[in-house]
């Protein structure tokens, strides 16, 4: 048995991994049929593949291959083939099989026929009569492609996945040989790092480990053909001595692991202490969000959820959305996916440089590789031309450099503009850029040494990652303009409102100051929402207010935060009333109120519907000035219907005028741009006075950022 035909198996798509970890072993290894790699060797080669190969699931003995397409061809094919070099007296031997577009295609029979026709040659060569299989196991396959028969020997036993150090279970585990190949189809090495953030139970980081130490995977558990008397034990003693002669157990690695789960950080910790390698791993619970790592060379190597074992369809799409924003942190890393999601690409925004197709159980998957630059070789210096290698997620291109360009020299321009304008005027809020630049779509407002800075969605070349950071560069490019420390400097994305859609709360981060507008003091919120607390559009019109509100009576409906209601006490308001449907923004006018000296029992704060307010009042109860400043649109749980301005502002107006005191007036507001007013609605009711050149500051380019209209009852 000098020269042996053997063959290793292993899932579709890493025959090519399979024929490389065969060559480092010395073995030409031929890709065959799907699943199946064949190489030459003596028994040693048994010992060897066994014990190294990391990605293949069993290495068979090929004892016999032939045409087959009745049975008796394959019983007496069978009973030619030296079966008797193999199994002893006693060896027991079942028979599994599979046939594959052959003429014999039932399995239990083929396996019927090769069992009889083993029996009847060991009888013969071994000169008994009875088999009592009860030695050592080997089991025999029968592989049946096209009538072309293959029948095997299993040298392995357990699979070679089973590498020992796994004794627990947890959710959705990846098998180790797979773990191990998509390792070794990566640009890691182990002088590099390489972290996966959905570890689980550390499967990935573990085999990495065994790779980056030269661990043999198969070292700490046994074969089946241990107890061959074929193979002498010398021979797996040498090989198990070689193997561990080339363990390079000191060698220093940097791997990490992250998971949200304290469960699945449990296991991997245990496992990595049971493979050997818990001091060249490091595992920490963290969420996917919060991803970092201090090394500038790396790889990024991961299984997430694919919405089929674990996670609903909806989280995974919004997972992988969020892939890009945090991957562009790793300028130079390389990243690699296997996910069974059709649209990975999509929801990443960016094609992947190179796809494989590959089998995780039975769920059929790609590995999405995304390749950043390459480490510099110390040896030898790049030349002085060299073009730049992008990075895998995120980078900024000559054209966004361009764009910062512009819009810093814009925005000190504006600057220098209203330098002296705020001052004399006492406001220390105010807008500095408004899409002055089409190509950069931002909106810039001061707040004292504040700035707030709102991204209008527009079309764009960029993916996600690249847009984030172009909108990184944006930012640190106003900040340093305007000299503004950058972490006074907060960024919103207001993308377009579809349907029933409504901006949500972008941060809890909490940043509030307290600002100045006309003597009076105003809470404002830079980090949470979209909007501040404080329409910088509408600075007139609370002036406005202001001036009209002595001695009268004031109803503030959709209140939001209380600063027209501010602006009435300090004109002199007689009693105010402030309405909203939100506890939240009541209790931070209230606070508003509180910072202006003005809260008492003549100001009243009411948690309502304002359309449901105004109808519950009693027809006596009558105001002198309100004041009407609707959102576009709410369809808050709390509402029988949901709240369309362009629809239902003929009904909130009329509702108004009915509690609207002789001489009195509702101020109404919108910043909804297609805004038509129903004019033929107040025929007969109401006069009706536009205002809307006279309330834009002179600090909005856009004149037209609001509308606002006088109603007066007649009679």
């Amino acid at each position: 048995m000098s020269c042996l035909h053997l063959i290793a198996t292993c899932a579709f798509g890493l025959e090519a991994v399979v024929a490389r970890e065969l060559a480092a072993l010395g073995y030409a290894g031929q890709p065959g049929d799907t699943g199946r790699v064949h190489f030459d060797g003596d028994v040693a080669a048994i010992c060897r593949a066994n014990l190294w190969l990391r990605t293949a699931d069993r290495v068979l003995v090929r004892v016999g291959e032939f045409e087959a397409s009745d049975f008796g061809a394959l019983f007496d094919r069978t009973r030619e083939l030296p079966w008797e070099e193999w199994i002893p007296p006693d060896g027991a031997f079942p028979v599994i099989g599979r046939s594959i577009r052959s003429t014999l295609s039932s399995v239990p029979a083929c396996q019927k026929i090769v069992k009889k026709a083993i029996v009847e040659r060991l009888r013969h060569a071994h000169g008994v009569q009875d088999l009592a299989e009860t030695g050592a196991m080997r089991r025999v396959e029968v592989a049946l492609l096209k009538d072309r028969a293959t029948l095997t020997l299993d040298t392995s036993g357990a699979g070679l996945s089973k590498r020992g150090y796994r004794t627990l279970v947890g959710a959705a585990q990846l098998r180790e040989t797979l773990a191990a190949a998509l390792v070794l189809l990566s640009y890691w090495r182990p002088e590099r790092a390489l972290v996966d953030p959905f570890c689980g139970t550390g499967t990935i980081p573990i085999e990495a480990a065994l790779i980056g130490r030269n661990l043999a995977p198969g070292l700490n558990r046994a074969f089946a053909a241990e107890k061959w008397s074929a193979i002498p034990a010398a021979r797996w003693q040498e090989a198990r001595a070689e193997a561990r002669d080339l363990a390079e157990r000191e060698r220093p690695l940097h791997i990490a692991g992250t998971d949200a789960s304290d469960e699945a950080l449990s296991l991997a910790r245990f496992h990595a202490r049971a493979a050997g390698v818990e001091a060249a791993v490091h595992f920490q619970k963290r969420e996917f969000a919060g991803l970092e790592s201090r090394h500038e060379y790396g790889c990024l190597i991961c299984n997430p959820p694919y919405g089929e074992r674990m996670g609903s369809a909806a989280e995974v799409e919004t997972l992988y959305r969020s892939i890009p924003e945090v991957l562009r942190r790793f300028k130079t890393w390389s990243h690699y996916i296997l996910s069974s999601h059709p649209r990975l690409e999509e929801l990443v925004g960016r094609p992947a440089d190179r796809r494989r197709k590959l089998y995780n159980a039975r769920i059929e998957c790609t590995y999405y590789q995304f390749h950043g630059p390459r480490p510099p070789d110390p040896e030898r210096p790049p030349p002085l031309e060299a073009p730049a290698e992008r990075a895998a997620f995120g980078g900024i291109s000559d054209q966004g450099r361009r764009q910062a360009e512009e819009f810093g020299n814009r925005l000190a321009k504006n600057a220098r503009h209203l330098r002296r304008w705020p001052a004399r005027r006492g406001i220390t809020c105010y807008r500095l850029y408004d899409r002055d630049i089409p190509e950069v779509p931002l909106v810039v407002d001061r707040y004292h040494d504040c700035l707030h800075i709102s991204e209008y969605e527009r079309p764009h070349e960029r993916g996600p990652a690249e847009h984030a950071d172009w909108l990184d560069l944006m930012v640190e490019t106003a900040a340093r303009t305007l000299e503004v420390p950058r972490a006074n400097a907060f960024l919103k994305r207001r993308a377009r409102q579809r349907g029933a859609s409504q901006y949500q709360v972008q941060s809890t981060a909490g940043r509030t100051v307290v600002v100045e507008e006309g003597g009076l003091r105003f809470e404002v919120n830079l980090s949470d929402y979209i909007d501040t607390g404080l329409f910088l559009d509408h600075r007139l019109t609370r002036g406005l207010v202001r001036e009209r509100a002595g001695g009268r009576r004031f109803l503030n409906l959709f209140c939001y935060t209380g600063t027209f209601t501010v602006y009435a006490a300090a004109g002199g308001a007689r009693e105010t009333t402030s309405v909203d449907l939100s506890r939240t923004y009541l209790d931070w006018a209230r606070r508003n109120l509180e910072l202006n000296g003005f809260l008492g029992g003549e100001h009243c704060l009411v948690e309502s519907d304002a359309r449901a307010y105004l109808r519950a009042l009693p027809a006596g109860r009558l105001f002198d000035l309100i004041v009407l400043d609707p959102p576009t649109f709410s369809n808050s749980k709390s509402l029988p219907d949901f709240f369309e301005v362009r629809r239902d502002h003929p009904e909130l107006i009329l509702l108004a005028l009915e509690h609207l005191a002789e001489g009195g007036e509702v101020l109404f507001a919108t910043n909804f741009r297609g805004f038509k007013l129903r004019e033929d609605a107040f025929a007969g009711v109401a006069q009706v006075e536009e205002i809307s050149a006279r309330t834009v500051p002179e600090d909005f380019r856009n004149r037209r950022i609001h509308r606002s209209f006088v109603f007066r009852r007649r009679g």
